[in-house]
């Protein structure tokens, strides 16, 4: 998916973030259900970045691809000390799997957290979490053609699909991110850095290969996502 410039999306204003919880906080108060008050508080919100409680939130990755399950955590701990607003087990399915307690259609979606955020979403969905599942879907096959050939695994696989997917190893393209991105050597990559890390990979294979390529690897990637979710649905304990 081609990615637009969307860094509209947010600006800096440091009121908007106590108001976007304000308004979360309130609106389950008066017993709006806590996810689309959730939704509503995200369109509120205007900060990329912050820091709070000691903690560094990155939310606009390369300007344009929203995180919004981090968003999701940081405005659901902000009201974790009502009891019962945000049931335990329902925020931790949506933060570890992106599902909402109930269904809910992508229109509908979209106009709670608005227009410009919702394009970001996309950004992020097919740039971060899709991406992840081409990768893993890659170096499955890799393997399964190593181990076709009565190979020994390694870890080395990774670096094949790699290959396969960016025209460079891991390791290679791992170098000319930190390079372009004025990292620090001396300090290892967290989480964000790793997202952005992804972003930056889904970019370039865009601008690599065809759209018949692309479009391919796309359904690739949404077929390994489903059967991931499929999996992780099948592992959840039945509710009593």
């Amino acid at each position: 998916m081609k990615t637009g410039e969307t860094s509209a999306v947010f600006v800096v204003d440091d009121n908007a973030a106590p108001d976007a919880v304000l308004h979360f906080r309130a609106a389950v108060a008066a017993g709006t259900p806590w996810h689309r008050a959730l939704l509503e508080a995200m369109a509120l919100w205007t900060l990329p970045e912050e820091s709070h409680d000691g903690r560094r939130y990155k939310y606009l990755l390369h300007g344009e691809a929203f995180d919004w399950l981090l968003l999701a955590e940081r405005l659901c701990d902000a009201i974790d000390d009502a009891e019962g607003a945000v049931p335990a087990a329902a925020k931790e399915r949506l933060l570890f799997t992106g599902r909402l307690p109930e269904p809910m259609e992508e229109d509908e979606f979209r106009d709670l957290i608005g227009v410009t955020k919702h394009r970001a979403y996309l950004n992020f969905h097919y740039g971060v979490v899709l991406e992840e599942a081409l990768q893993l879907a890659a170096e499955e096959e890799a393997r399964k053609r190593h181990m076709a050939r009565c190979f020994a695994d390694t870890e080395d696989l990774v670096e094949e699909a790699f290959r396969q997917l960016y025209q460079k190893s891991r390791s290679e393209l791992l170098e000319e991110f930190r390079t372009g991105a004025r990292m620090d050597r001396r300090r290892g990559m967290n989480l964000t850095d790793l997202k952005e890390f992804t972003y930056w990979l889904h970019k370039r294979r865009i601008d690599l290969w065809d759209p018949a390529r692309v479009a391919s690897d796309t359904r690739k990637a949404i077929t390994r996502l489903e059967k991931l979710q499929s999996n992780a649905e099948g592992a959840e304990p039945a509710q009593g």
